[in-house]
Order: C-alpha cells, then sequence, then structure tokens
C-alpha cells in the first residue's frame, strides 16, 4: 500500500512534464508560424510595389515556400522588373 502514493505522484509529474513539453512544442510551433507568416506578408508587399497587382496562383506558390526560400526570394526580388520574373524565380524553385 505505501507504493501507491509513490506511484501516484510519479505519475503526476510525469503528467505535468507532459503538459509542460506540449506548451513548449506549441510556443516554438507559433513563433515558427508567426516567423513565416511574416516574412510572407513582407515579400508579397515587396512584390506588390515592385512589380505590379500579384494573382491569387503565384500568391499560393510564395505561400508554399520555407523560410529559406523565402529569405532568397526577398533578396531576387530586388533585381525584378515585371511578373515574368517572379514567375521565372518561382519555377526555378521546384526543379
Amino acid at each position: 500500500m505505501r507504493l501507491e502514493p509513490l506511484y501516484q505522484r510519479d505519475r503526476e509529474q510525469a503528467k505535468e512534464e507532459g503538459r509542460q513539453e506540449g506548451r513548449q512544442e506549441g510556443r516554438q510551433e507559433g513563433r515558427q508560424e508567426g516567423r513565416q507568416e511574416g516574412k510572407e506578408d513582407l515579400i508579397l508587399r515587396l512584390l506588390n510595389r515592385r512589380i505590379g497587382e500579384i494573382d491569387a496562383s503565384l500568391i499560393g506558390q510564395i505561400k508554399g515556400l520555407s523560410i529559406e526560400q523565402l529569405e532568397n526570394l526577398g533578396e531576387a526580388l530586388l533585381d525584378f522588373s515585371n511578373v515574368a520574373d517572379l514567375e521565372t524565380w518561382l519555377n526555378q524553385q521546384s526543379i
């Protein structure tokens, strides 16, 4: 009988540790998603300013890029003069 309280205490501690770990992972994922969305928004604003309005299919492709690809696009767009340049860059990413 004396082992039951110890077992129960260990079980409760394990549950709490699991909750804390889950919260931490959730916060990390949230921060990652926030960074991703922030970069997407900035890239889209810069592209709109640089080459004009972008159609929905291109926006969808941009939103599918990784953070590293978004950073690369942020640098590349400085050399874009029209939508064709963006399309060419996006096509090269899927090769």
